[in-house]
């Protein structure tokens, strides 16, 4: 079992690129007195829905994370997303996620293992593995390599962990977590989004273009990496 996992691997651009791509219009020619005034500016343009700018910016993240949260992750099709893939590699590693919030949560019925549901699954994401690779080996003599690949991760679970690599720019990220910092997201996206929304903050490099998108305040979990 793995806890999901978010590490900001890189970043380009800061408050300032984003304010001079704005004052591209004008003059980027940078004054003490201009540079006061980026916290202002950017809040107008973000509120007068003038986002282009904000383009200029640039967050790179590796995330570990169950396939559920992957899918989520997928949808943003304004980021830039690769993952590890069952299809062209066997899945060596048994990674996977059980949510916290089982814990004490119990079967009423009889079940062949341990009676807190947090075990069941456990237990039967391990058979999945354990079926996975079995299937794998005895599928590719007959169906060849590629196809037995592609087809035995159907044994995968959906709290099967892989690995992500995702890049978005401000305007992309600010999206991401409207949607998935909400009260109505998927617990363990929503808990992905604030790590990343942490590790962003303590670069303080987008310290003015987050509290313009209203994330004023330290999230929570924001000591988690």
């Amino acid at each position: 079992m793995n806890d999901n996992t978010v590490e900001l691997i890189g970043i380009y651009g800061d408050d300032e690129i984003i304010a001079c791509s704005a004052w591209t219009s004008t003059s980027r020619e940078l004054t003490e007195e201009k540079r006061e005034r980026i916290p202002k500016l950017l809040n107008d343009l973000w509120n007068n829905g003038h986002e282009t700018p904000f383009e200029k910016g640039v967050v790179h993240f590796l995330i570990n994370c169950d396939i559920a949260s992957h899918i989520h992750l997928l949808k943003h099709r304004i980021s830039s997303l690769n993952a590890e893939s069952a299809r062209y590699k066997e899945l060596k590693e048994d990674k996977f996620y059980i949510p916290e919030d089982w814990n004490g949560i119990r079967h009423d019925g009889q079940v062949e293992y341990n009676h807190e549901w947090r075990y069941i699954l456990e237990n039967y994401s391990k058979l999945g593995n354990e079926l996975y690779h079995k299937c794998l080996e005895d599928l590719t003599p007959i169906l060849g390599r590629k196809r037995a690949k592609e087809s035995a991760r159907y044994f995968k679970t959906y709290n099967s962990q892989i690995q992500s690599d995702i890049m978005f720019n401000m305007r992309s990220f600010a999206n991401f977590l409207k949607l998935r910092k909400s009260e109505h997201a998927q617990l363990e996206i929503s808990e992905i989004a604030s790590r990343m929304l942490a590790l962003v903050r303590q670069t303080g490099k987008f310290e003015h273009t987050l509290n313009a998108w209203g994330y004023d305040r330290i999230v929570d979990n924001g000591d988690m990496a």
